[in-house]
């Protein structure tokens, strides 16, 4: 049987996997979910339709599934499901979907929640992402694999940010960005790749040479973005790596994309 805290409010409809723990003063919703494993250590709030994958690991003062802060929300049905492995550390909060975003908000498998962490409504999150403390995420935003937001970052609404990118602590971003791409600064600008993520996660030295030429001209001073991008995807058309930048680009999108800082002295 799952093991729980008699501290503990765990409401009639809350689905626990046999070896789910619960401790002290937890609050568990009536339509909540949880799976094999999964570790709730004190004084969090699972509730709403929220569904939490096997081996996840929520921390004291996490408040997950309230409604989202969106006062376009009426009370619509809608959905949080978490995935496996995931770490939630304390006073992180994440909301469901609203109707304007497909009612769900997901995430991914093995991410990590920092101390203070927010996810907003209608937001989705890839694999092995990172929010370190206090990044948070407006709503409809999108996270791909792999990706790691410095602590006290901020994300405007609908932007994505694409895999192995590299958020700068302290940075508002407020544009698309670019796979493997590393940004910074107050209203976040590109500065380049995040070559520290991407040797640290294997990528081989051919590999990042094709992707630093590439970055070199897709955002040279030449030409339109557009021209630039074509030019690329015609050099490059071998490199999944560089294919993948070019995919995002060219995908729909209602925010620009982060680009470098013009040096307005030179």
């Amino acid at each position: 049987m799952a093991k729980i805290h008699p501290s503990a409010v765990v409401e009639s409809g809350a689905e626990l996997a046999t070896d789910v723990e619960i401790g002290p003063f937890c609050h568990i919703g009536a339509g909540t979910k949880l799976a094999a494993g999964v570790k709730i250590l004190s004084h969090a709030v699972v509730v709403g339709k929220t569904s939490v994958g096997e081996g996840t690991k929520i921390f004291p003062f996490a408040s997950i599934g309230h409604q989202p802060q969106d006062l376009k929300f009426a009370g619509e049905v809608s959905e949080l499901v978490i995935g496996r492995r995931c770490v939630i550390r304390e006073h992180v909060t994440m909301n469901p979907g609203t109707a304007g975003g497909g009612l769900l908000t997901s995430v991914g498998d093995d991410c990590l929640f920092m101390v203070g962490a927010h996810v907003a409504h209608d937001c989705r999150i890839g694999n092995q992402v990172i929010l370190v403390n206090n990044a948070t995420l407006a709503g409809h935003v999108v996270i791909q694999d792999f990706a790691i937001l410095g602590g006290l970052s901020a994300v405007h609404q609908f932007v994505r940010i694409g895999k192995h990118a590299m958020i700068g602590g302290m940075s508002g971003v407020e544009n698309d960005v670019i796979p493997y791409g590393s940004v910074m600064g107050n209203r976040a600008y590109l500065a380049g790749l995040n070559l520290v993520g991407l040797k640290r996660r294997g990528f081989d030295r051919d590999a990042i040479h094709d992707l630093r030429a590439a970055y070199r001209m897709l955002f040279a001073p030449e030409g339109t973005l557009q021209e630039r991008l074509a030019d690329v995807a015609e050099q490059y058309a071998k490199s999944a790596l560089v294919m993948e930048i070019v995919g995002f680009i060219q995908a729909d999108s209602s925010r620009a994309v982060c680009q470098p800082r013009v040096d307005r002295g030179a």
